[in-house]
C-alpha cells in the first residue's frame, strides 16, 4: 500500500543484516495482530480496558468499526455533520478562543499554525487564539486582541473537569460579562467538546453547541475528533476533511503494507535499534519548515506521554522506554544545538522533516527554499559521513550519527494529516517493542493531586501547613511572607 510521504533511511546507520533482525523482532512482538487489534476496536489499552480508536475518527470510508457489537461510525459521521454546520455559521465572527490543555491544545494548535500559509480557498478571515496555560499572562495576551461581541469560545475537556481549562473558561466569561455581554448571549457564544455533556450543560453550554467524543479517544490522539473544530472553523470543513483523508491514507499504508515497506515501523525500529545498541536517550526532530515549528512540541507529548513508562505490560520494570524528544526548525537549529549533535560524545538520532515545494509565494521564494533544502541535505550528510583524516580533534567530525529524512511533497492539510498519523503509528510500534501500554498516562496524576492542598494553603492565610512536605511548606511560607512588588 503506497504512502503519501517518502521516507529515506539510508543514513540510519543500520546494516541490511540489522534490518533483517529488526523485522524478525516485529514478527516476534506480533505486530500484524496488534495492528488489527488497534483498528478493530480491541481493548488494547489494557490498564483502562478500552480500545484506542483514533483511527476510526478519520475513517472517511465509513467502513464499520465495531466496539462491543456497536458500529461507532454513524456517531462519528454525525459529529462531522455538526462540525460542517458550525463552520457555516460564522457570519460576523472575528475571533475564536480555543481553551484546552495538553492533547486538547497541541494538535489543533499545530495544525492551525502549520496551515496559515496554505492555499485553501475556503479560509475565512477568522483569528483563532489558543489558551492553555493557567498563567494569567497567557489570557491577558489574548484578551488584548479579541473583539468581545464577535468572539466565540471552544472549551475542550474530555471529562469537563480539567482545572486549568475551567479556570481559563470562567475568566474569559467574566471578561465578557464585564464588557456588557448578557449571560443569555454568552451561552450562545460557547462550544464545548467533551465526553461528559452533562457537566458541559451544567456549565452553561447549550446542548446544540456540545460536540461529543468518546472515552476510547486518548487526549494526545484527539485532534481527529471534534477537538479539531478550530481547524474547520478557521479553514473550512473541506480542509478539515483533507486533513482526515491524509491521516486515513497513512492508516491504510500502516495497516496493509508489508513490514519491509512500512514507514512507521521502519522509523520505530530504527530508533529502538539505536536505543538498545548505543544507549540513546534522546532524539531530535528537526522540521526544515518554519510552518512546522510546533511539530516537535506536539510529538513530545505523543511520544513521551505514551511511552515514558516504568512498567511493562507484565508489571515488571522495563530497561528503557521513550527517549526525550526535542527540536526546533532548521536552519535555526543549526545555530543552536547542532554543535553538540555533530561533535558531542553522545549519539542523538535525528529525524529531518522537509517539504519539496516552497511554502510561500514571496519574491525569490525559490532561492530561499533551495537554500533551506541544501542545508537540510548537507546536515544529513554531515551527521552520517562526518569528516575525518585530521590530527586536530577540535575539527574532527566523527559522523555515524543516525538520521532519516521524511519528505512531504507539499505542506497542505492532506500531507500534514499523513505526517501526524505516521508518528502516531511509530509511537504504537515503539510501545510494542518496549512491551508497554502506550495508551494510558498514570504518571501525570500525582502532581495534580498534590496541587490541590497546596493551592488551598496558598489561598488561605491561616492554613495549617503541618500536613505538607516540610520543604513545600517552607516555600509556601516564603511566598506568603514576601512582600509583593505590585
Amino acid at each position: 500500500m503506497d504512502s503519501p510521504l517518502l521516507i529515506d533511511t539510508r543514513f540510519a546507520q543500520i546494516t541490511d543484516a540489522n534490518w533483517r533482525d529488526l523485522f524478525a523482532l516485529a514478527k516476534k512482538v506480533a505486530l500484524t495482530q496488534k495492528k488489527n487489534d488497534l483498528f478493530n476496536g480491541q481493548k488494547i489499552n489494557t490498564s483502562e480496558q478500552r480500545p484506542a480508536l483514533h483511527t476510526a475518527l478519520r475513517n472517511i470510508s465509513e467502513t464499520p468499526v465495531m466496539v462491543e457489537d456497536v458500529d461507532v461510525m454513524p456517531n462519528i459521521a454525525e459529529v462531522w455533520r455538526q462540525m460542517d454546520q458550525a463552520s457555516n455559521q460564522l457570519l460576523g465572527v472575528t475571533d475564536i478562543i480555543h481553551i484546552g490543555i495538553g492533547g486538547s491544545d497541541f494538535g489543533p494548535r499545530l495544525v492551525c499554525d502549520a496551515l496559515r500559509l496554505s492555499n485553501t480557498s475556503e479560509k475565512p478571515s477568522i483569528r483563532v487564539h489558543f489558551l492553555s496555560n493557567v498563567d494569567s499572562a497567557d489570557l491577558a495576551n489574548i484578551l488584548e486582541k479579541v473583539k468581545p461581541l464577535s468572539t466565540r469560545l471552544i472549551l475542550v475537556s474530555k471529562a469537563f473537569t480539567t482545572v486549568e481549562t475551567l479556570q481559563n473558561a470562567s475568566a474569559v466569561i467574566n471578561w465578557l460579562i464585564a464588557k456588557g455581554i448578557k449571560s443569555a448571549q454568552i451561552s450562545k457564544m460557547i462550544y464545548a467538546v467533551t465526553a461528559n455533556p452533562k457537566l458541559a450543560k451544567q456549565f452553561g453550554v447549550m446542548e446544540k453547541n456540545i460536540f461529543p467524543f468518546w472515552d476510547w479517544v486518548g487526549g494526545r490522539f484527539s485532534v481527529w475528533s471534534a477537538v479539531g473544530l478550530p481547524i474547520a472553523l478557521q479553514f473550512g470543513f473541506k480542509t478539515y476533511q483533507d486533513f482526515l483523508a491524509g491521516a486515513h491514507a497513512m492508516d491504510q499504508h500502516f495497516l496493509k503494507s508489508e513490514d519491509q515497506h512500512n514507514q512507521a515501523l521502519q522509523l520505530g525500529l530504527a530508533l529502538y535499534f539505536h536505543q538498545k545498541q548505543h544507549g540513546v536517550k534522546s532524539q531530535a526532530i528537526i522540521p526544515y519548515a518554519q510552518s512546522l515549528q510546533l511539530f516537535p512540541n506536539w510529538l513530545q507529548q505523543l511520544e513521551m506521554e505514551s511511552n515514558g513508562k516504568t512498567a511493562g505490560l507484565d508489571g515488571q520494570p522495563v530497561p528503557f522506554s521513550a527517549p526525550v524528544i526535542f527540536g526546533i526548525p532548521g536552519t535555526n537549529a543549526q545555530h543552536s544545538f547542532f554543535q553538540m549533535l555533530h561533535q558531542g560524545p553522545e549519539i542523538i538520532p535525528v529525524d529531518f522533516i522537509a517539504v519539496r515545494e516552497s511554502m510561500s509565494n514571496i519574491e525569490n521564494h525559490r532561492s530561499h527554499h533551495e537554500q533551506l533544502l541544501a542545508n537540510c541535505l548537507a546536515q544529513s550528510q554531515a551527521f552520517a559521513i562526518g569528516q575525518g583524516h585530521t590530527t586536530d580533534l577540535n575539527h574532527y567530525y566523527p559522523g555515524k550519527r543516525p538520521n532519516n529524512i521524511i519528505w512531504l511533497p507539499r505542506l497542505d492539510a492532506f500531507h500534514l494529516g499523513a505526517l501526524m498519523a505516521l508518528y502516531e503509528h511509530r509511537t504504537f510500534c515503539l510501545g510494542l517493542l518496549y512491551g508497554i501500554n502506550s495508551f494510558d498516562q498514570p504518571g501525570v496524576e500525582l502532581g495534580k493531586k498534590l496541587a490541590v492542598p497546596i493551592q488551598s494553603a496558598l489561598s488561605d492565610p491561616q492554613s495549617d501547613l503541618s500536613h505538607l512536605n516540610p520543604v513545600t511548606a517552607d516555600r509556601i511560607m516564603w511566598l506568603k511572607n514576601t512582600p509583593s512588588s505590585s
